[in-house]
């Protein structure tokens, strides 16, 4: 029996395609993706006040993973160097047991280490802080009388800078106790709501820190399992080359920042206590405040040094300006020695970016996280220069193009043959010889 006409043309109607298939998905994810941001920006300040509460109930193990991650090297440092050998030397033969001893130990002196230095830093340098703190404000109107007495005593010949530099001490002199009377004074009648809060925040800090010491415990105890397992998943859903991709990106993002932190954390630890010992031996005011001011604002690159040594002038030019002069010479000469001796030799001679992107990755963190940002902003832009260097790199290579940035200084144009960059000062010589050429010998 025959066919009717119509049918193959019909079935050549209903022929699927694949590539219609993925035309329709393509719109259609394109229109879902629309759709989401255009959501996500009408209730970014929602979605922003859950993603706040989230971490607010995760803070606890975002301190664990924080404590982890920054007591790892020596945690690897304390079980390869000192207790696997010491604990295989201890059980002979029967070695079973030698690595989950050492680990055990070697997480347990990581630990203490780490509450030891809690423990001075709250025991030894608070207290000490505050006392410094608290004579600062109970003498301020003493110290503002003094440098008034020796601004006047150096302006003896200038009678007219004489008295406008009186004026205004006297004008602030009066505005500090004016704001002591009426900001202060009416202030005291919530003193117990904000010793309430005081203590609901201090508790919940104990409580976060408790929980993230145990949280990092657990992670450094299980470092290797649960770096096996987070590789075995990302082989599983990337595949073999991109697994390769993501975790040589992971080794040199985690590279870069515990390299960064470790050695800024070194850095200014030496730096505060060459700050200590030579305001010790000078005789400064405050010499262990204005340490730890130079120390802990080392830690922000480039602008850490200016933004310590501003407070610390300010605060030892309170009680002596002789002092404070000499103090702002030997922050000179220290943040030299810093940037070229100390810093080099801790960090390396160079992060890989230059002065400019510095600057620029602490501003813009500085402006999205604040200290945070102005903290982590250089690691983290080294690490997205620097995928976004070799992603450039590699597409350059794939052209056959070249790859150093010295080969496109000058550039006049690429030859579309050869593939190579051309000079313009070759390139107009050579447009000059062939013009020479072109014009008839006379």
């Amino acid at each position: 029996m025959r066919r009717p006409k119509g049918c193959a043309a019909v079935r050549r109607v209903f022929n699927w395609d694949k590539k219609y298939l993925y035309w329709g998905v393509t719109a259609f994810c394109v229109v879902a993706c629309s759709i989401l941001f255009y959501m996500a920006l009408a209730y970014l300040p929602k979605v922003g006040g859950v993603l706040g509460s989230l971490a607010r109930i995760l803070s606890p193990f975002i301190w664990g993973l924080v404590i982890a991650y920054l007591l790892n090297p020596l945690n690897k440092v304390l079980y390869k160097n000192v207790f696997l050998p010491l604990t295989v030397k201890l059980s002979g033969k029967r070695k079973t047991g030698a690595p989950g001893l050492a680990k055990g130990l070697s997480v347990l002196l990581s630990i203490l280490v780490f509450l030891a230095a809690i423990t001075a830093l709250v025991y030894l340098i608070i207290p000490q802080l505050y006392a410094s703190v608290e004579t600062i404000v109970n003498n301020s109107s003493l110290y503002i009388g003094k440098i008034s007495a020796w601004s006047q005593k150096m302006l003896t010949n200038y009678p007219d800078l004489r008295d406008f530099v009186t004026e205004k001490f006297e004008e602030i002199n009066t505005n500090l106790f004016a704001w002591i009377r009426d900001t202060i004074l009416p202030r005291l009648g919530s003193f117990v709501t904000n010793v309430t809060a005081g203590v609901y925040y201090f508790v919940r800090g104990i409580y976060n820190l408790v929980i993230g010491i145990i949280v990092s415990v657990y992670l450094l105890g299980n470092s290797e399992s649960a770096s096996a397992r987070a590789m075995r998943l990302c082989y599983c859903v990337f595949g073999m080359e991109k697994a390769e991709k993501v975790r040589e990106a992971v080794r040199f993002t985690d590279k870069t920042f515990m390299g960064f932190i470790n050695g800024k954390l070194l850095d200014s630890a030496i730096i505060g206590l060459i700050c200590y010992i030579v305001c010790a031996l000078l005789n400064m005011p405050y010499t262990l405040l204005v340490s730890v001011i130079i120390g802990v604002t080392n830690i922000i690159p480039f602008f850490g040094p200016l933004i310590g040594a501003i407070p610390s002038a300010f605060i030892i030019l309170l009680v002596d300006p002789v002092k404070s002069l000499i103090f702002i010479v030997f922050i000179i000469i220290l943040q030299q020695i810093d940037g070229n001796i100390i810093g080099p030799k801790i960090l390396g001679s160079s992060i890989g970016i230059n002065g400019f992107w510095v600057m620029f990755s602490i501003i813009l963190g500085a402006g999205l996280f604040s200290f945070w940002g102005m903290l982590l902003g250089v690691p983290v832009f080294v690490v997205i220069y620097t995928g976004i260097t070799n992603l450039v790199e590699k597409r350059l290579a794939r052209r056959d193009l070249p790859v150093e940035p010295e080969a496109y200084a000058d550039l006049d144009h690429i030859d579309p043959v050869t593939r190579m960059p051309v000079k313009k000062a070759a390139y107009e010589e050579d447009e000059k010889i062939a013009e020479e050429k072109k014009t008839p010998a006379e």
